[in-house]
């Protein structure tokens, strides 16, 4: 993979995160000195091409009086795709992982209210014939981490 300096200039700055403007392009253009058209080109491209796995915001759902759980499963290795398809047909599945550990499929469950994790536990649990580990965080660490490119 290679990067034009710009693509590691954006990457670098972003990671500071994007601005909340009324033209938040517009005030990255200035910030980095580099045409708007151009930007989202590079940033478009970036994403298109898997550089960049995601672009856009993250909410905290607890925080806006939702529920948000990380649960696990011990899948048979010949089902995992299978379970795959059924995990990630629920809307509330924001993400789902291969581990190699006992518990080898894991994924986070966001829900509208705390409440509604319990309902889609037993929902995953009924469709697959699977127990689903339920796995709330007891306590979060923010961590700024970022990495030059």
């Amino acid at each position: 993979m290679i990067l034009h300096s710009l693509d590691r200039k954006i990457i670098n700055h972003l990671q500071g995160g994007f601005p909340l403007t009324e033209n938040p392009w517009d005030e990255l253009s200035r910030q980095l000195d580099i045409p708007v058209d151009e930007m989202i080109c590079r940033v478009e491209r970036m994403t298109s091409e898997g550089i960049l796995s995601r672009f856009g915001p993250i909410y905290n759902a607890e925080k806006m009086g939702g529920g948000l759980t990380l649960a696990a499963m011990k899948v048979a290795t010949e089902r995992f795709d299978e379970m795959t398809d059924i995990v990630n047909s629920f809307d509330e599945v924001a993400h789902n992982y291969a581990r190699d550990h006992e518990l080898n499929m894991w994924f986070v469950i966001a829900t509208e209210t705390p409440e509604q994790i319990t309902q889609v536990i037993s929902k995953i649990e009924k469709k697959t014939g699977l127990k689903v580990f339920n796995m709330p965080k007891q306590e979060e660490y923010f961590l700024e981490l970022k990495f030059e490119v």
